[in-house]
């Protein structure tokens, strides 16, 4: 069992930047896809930015030329950089890696942007 750790929400007011991190309590793994997800209550969880195997990235058309997915292949951590922060963005934010047929989440971040 692979847990994911994930760490830099928090609070910023409009305009801000904020950088998650999330890493795996071990690696020695192929991992498929990283990607960060995001769900406001009441609301189902979304995709906002995803990282695959080979390097390519996706986006979410909402946070698209602000946000940025990255990795570290040899630590398997991925990064969310945001910048241009709105207060739509404001929800709790999950790292998902999925491995073969099998994927794995993080515990969930808060980000909160005020106006």
């Amino acid at each position: 069992q692979v847990q994911l750790t994930e760490s830099g929400g928090g609070w910023v007011q409009a305009g801000g930047s904020l950088r998650l991190s999330c890493a795996p309590s071990r690696n020695a793994f192929r991992i498929d896809a990283m990607g960060w997800y995001r769900q406001v209550l009441g609301n189902e969880r979304e995709l906002v930015a995803v990282i695959y195997f080979d390097g390519s990235t996706k986006y979410a058309d909402s946070v698209k030329d602000r946000f940025t997915i990255s990795r570290n292949k040899l630590r398997d951590t991925v990064y969310l950089q945001m910048n241009s922060l709105r207060q739509e963005d404001t929800a709790v934010y999950y790292c998902n890696y999925k491995v073969r047929d099998r994927e794995f989440w993080g515990q969930g971040s808060q980000v909160t942007v005020s106006s």
